[in-house]
């Protein structure tokens, strides 16, 4: 295993180089100059293997036209077969044992591997040895979708046959040529070459020229079809030519012996009429809701889709929102921000400081530190991304319907796409470098870690290695290989990418409880960022034929696009500068969480003592926010044009509790003495951050300027403002929920209503804290009309359905156990609230008859 060698108080910075890759040995088959003087068979002799095959151009055009036969001869019988039957193979599949299914699939293909992804796992098991078990291990290189696991599911076969029947050849040709990636650039499949010759296949219908071999000297633009990827080297057409023989024959054999009781000559004559083409299911898991990573399991089975910028604005339009709320409750809940401040103490490698103290001292000044960047850097990367998305959705409905196979993409949709492309690999770089910092010191992890300090300082090296005293079993080992794979973001992600990392490492903590046990919930929201832009990427990649040219679209626009992303982070550079080192050190005292400096009964019957409590701490949060922005103001200026500086202008409030009031003095009030609230009510007051809209001054007066504007605005709890003054420069806007109630009713059952009179729990009323089972949690959101998807790590992505609202809003699923404790139930009925305008008596218990 390599070493980490992280500095000892480096944190998160997405935009800091990565020398990881500097003196990696990659096969990177795309360094080769296939055209060029150059040798093009010098990796193969480094390597000790043998040049791969030239044949003469003859051999090649005689394979690909015996192969474009058999392929389409094979097509029409199976197109022939479903369009009589489809329906019957699959209600006879889904009946069938799981033994039955595997008879079939064995029957007609003898050797097929029993593992998912079964070139993923030759690669895991031989490594840097693979070329010497290449020949062994070829067909689940060339076909690793063909497998037992996956093609033995009652669904995955029916799919497969609708796609490859039900489409031509030629629409899969990109998509099966990218399918062998991992076989490629491992050389565990090697493709014959042949040099100044392109290969026909991407748009191409008729038999006759799908694979039809053209000479750069017999048409004008072959190499260029060649050079932008629009069509395919000689040696990887003919792997495409061999895959999709192979599997078409396959799927043919597979339908008649489902069919085993219709005679060959009779399956498809005119004794059966062609029937309508059934519908699919929508697959679901075992809680009855839509997973990524079901989503992505399938992909190789359907059709190609096409680049979806509505489902990744979604993504990142609800994970920016989730950013926001971070924020929000940062700044609003004194028990979130001691809980995340805790957390990322506990995930950071450890530094020996003279003294227990100054180890302690140190320690949170480098957690605080790190919650301010890396709340900050989220905001802005995602909502970077969004506005980026959002553009290309723009441009897509712009250009989509000139979109041709054959043409070039218009340069403003190909520029942007670029762009995007590039701030996600960095917002990914960013993730990654977090995983890399935070796995060895999570809690479940870190004794299977040691750490040795490089030197005496605390700025020296720590160096990471196993604990050989400690043994891993089979899952842990698993475990830590992928989370390493993706922390060092070196050799074995390039070969394997990303995607296929996070997928296996979501079926791990499927299929295996200890993996899960052994996942932190900050590790499991990391993997989470990591799912979202790889969601993002993997529709990149769909996005073919182009997508296979993006890399030789780089070579002119790629030192630009750096440029201008440096220039556009040079703001967030700034703040990452400010926020780290002496800095940090300076607020640790104001945000040192130790010592009960924020607890925060809220759960507890409000008497004089627990309101007193909540005030303090809701105080010493306000004057530890209160010097970071004045830090932020001095020394990194106003941030115009920053997604923080956006959302800490917005007309928003924070909740903060009333003084209390003894209950004899509340009796005594006269009816129009609204002033005062209910000591189970709140007010509001502006966050701190107002202070940008002028000239920095001291956090003393900011305060006694909040607590001015406290005095001012009073709000009930059922949404009427409240207001003393007299001037108009004394009113500040209500704040989200204080207007009269134009929100719907909502009527829900009584498992629905019991989860949000906890979500959105108001002392003051009948309803009481506790937790909230996350089947319930999810099944109220669903009764208000959201669909929920689960993506990887802990991360739910909700989409309203029958609401009028489109924004979308994500939340984290309780881990390791699947209840939602009830301080964090009651910051997810904040985040509706602020996202939705939701409160709690918008819900009642609808009427059974």
């Amino acid at each position: 295993m390599n070493p980490l060698l992280p500095r000892a108080n480096h944190q998160f910075n997405p935009f800091e180089p990565h020398p990881e890759l500097d003196g990696v040995d990659i096969p990177d088959l795309r360094d080769v100059d296939w055209v060029g003087n150059s040798d093009p068979f010098g990796i193969f002799a480094s390597r000790g293997m043998a040049a791969p095959k030239m044949p003469p151009p003859s051999e090649v055009r005689r394979e690909a036209s015996n192969r474009s036969t058999n392929i389409f001869t094979h097509h029409k019988k199976l197109l022939s077969i479903l369009e009589r039957h489809e329906a019957t193979i699959q209600k006879r599949w889904e009946k069938k044992t799981r033994t039955q299914r595997l008879s079939i699939l064995l029957q007609a293909w003898p050797d097929m591997p029993p593992t998912h992804r079964p070139d993923f796992a030759a690669f895991r098991k031989h490594g840097g040895n693979l070329n010497s078990v290449a020949i062994k291990h070829r067909s689940s290189f060339i076909w690793p979708i063909i497998n037992q696991e996956d093609l033995g599911d009652p669904k995955t076969l029916t799919l497969l046959l609708n796609s490859r029947g039900r489409n031509p050849p030629h629409v899969f040709a990109a998509s099966d040529g990218e399918g062998m990636h991992l076989g490629k650039v491992t050389t565990a499949i090697v493709a014959i070459f042949l040099n100044q010759y392109v290969m026909m296949l991407n748009g191409v219908t008729r038999q006759e020229d799908y694979g039809k071999l053209v000479a750069w000297e017999e048409h004008e633009d072959a190499f260029d079809w060649m050079h932008t990827r629009k069509q395919f080297l000689p040696g990887e057409g003919l792997l495409i030519l061999e895959f999709q023989e192979r599997l078409l024959e396959f799927l043919v054999d597979c339908c008649r012996a489902i069919l085993h009781d219709i005679p060959l000559d009779q399956m498809t004559s005119d004794k059966f009429a062609i029937q309508p083409e059934p519908p699919l299911k929508e697959s679901l898991d075992a809680t009855g809701f839509s997973t990524l990573s079901i989503m992505a399991k399938e992909a190789p089975y359907r059709p190609p889709a096409r680049l979806d910028l509505e489902k990744i604005e979604s993504l990142l339009s609800a994970r920016t929102v989730r950013a926001e709320d971070h924020i929000w409750s940062l700044r609003e809940d004194p028990s979130y921000f001691a809980e995340t401040i805790l957390e990322m103490k506990e995930h950071l490698l450890d530094i020996r400081p003279t003294t227990k103290s100054q180890r302690d001292d140190t320690q949170w000044a480098r957690a605080i530190e790190s919650v301010l960047i890396e709340s900050f850097f989220q905001l802005e990367s995602f909502a970077e991304l969004r506005d980026q998305a959002t553009h290309l959705r723009e441009l897509s409905s712009k250009y989509g319907p000139e979109l041709s196979p054959q043409k070039d993409l218009p340069e403003e949709y190909l520029a942007a796409l670029l762009r995007f492309r590039h701030y996600l690999n960095q917002v990914t770089k960013g993730a990654l470098s977090q995983l890399n910092l935070s796995v060895a010191a999570s809690p479940p992890l870190r004794a299977f870690f040691v750490q040795h300090a490089l030197g005496s300082t605390k700025s020296s090296p720590i160096k990471v290695l196993p604990n050989s005293a400690m043994k891993r079993d089979k899952v842990t080992q698993h475990l830590i290989w992928l989370l390493q794979t993706l922390w060092e973001d070196g050799h074995d992600l390039f070969l394997c990418r990303m995607t296929t990392v996070i997928d296996e490492l979501d079926r791990l903590l499927k299929a295996e409880p200890k993996a899960l046990e052994l996942v932190s919930p900050y590790i499991a929201m990391l993997i989470g960022e990591l799912s979202i832009a790889g969601e993002c990427l993997r529709q990149l990649e769909i996005f073919q034929p182009w997508a296979n040219g993006f890399e030789g679209a780089l070579v002119d626009r790629g030192e630009g696009i750096k440029k201008e992303f440096k220039e556009h982070t040079r703001v967030w550079t700034l703040v990452h500068d400010t926020l780290k080192g002496q800095n940090s050190v300076a607020v640790r005292q104001l945000g040192d969480p130790s010592g009960g400096k924020f607890q925060y009964p809220v759960g507890k019957r409000h008497n004089k003592a627990n309101v007193e409590a909540l005030r303090r701490s809701e105080a010493n949060l306000d004057a530890f926010w209160n010097a970071v922005d004045d830090m932020l103001y001095q020394k990194a200026g106003s941030l115009n044009g920053t997604a923080y500086k956006r959302v800490l202008s917005q007309p928003r409030y924070l909740q903060r509790t009333p003084e209390w009031v003894e209950p004899a003095a509340k009796k005594e009030e006269k009816p129009n003495q609204t002033h005062q609230q209910s000591n189970g009510s709140y007010e509001y007051v502006p966050p701190s951050s107002w202070i940008f809209q002028g000239a920095g001054s001291a956090s003393s007066g900011r305060a006694e300027a909040l607590a001015s504007a406290a005095s001012k605005v009073k709000v009930k709890r059922r949404g009427i403002l409240e207001s003393e003054s007299t001037s108009e420069n004394d009113i500040v806007p209500p704040p989200p929920g204080s207007l009269p109630d134009l929100q719907p009713t909502f009527r829900v059952d009584a498992r629905a209503l019991k989860v949000f009179r906890i979500v959105f729990f108001d002392p003051a009323a009948n309803t009481s804290a506790g937790e909230v089972a996350w089947r319930d949690f999810l099944h109220a959101m669903s009764s208000t009309g959201f669909t929920a998807q689960k993506l990887y790590g802990s991360v739910w992505h909700f989409q309203p359905t029958r609401l009028d609202v489109e924004r979308s809003i994500q939340f984290h699923e309780p881990h390791p156990r699947g209840k939602i404790p009830f301080l964090v139930a009651r910051r997810h009925g904040r985040r509706l609230s602020r996202a939705y305008g939701w409160y709690g008596t918008m819900f009642v218990l609808k009427d059974n008859n």
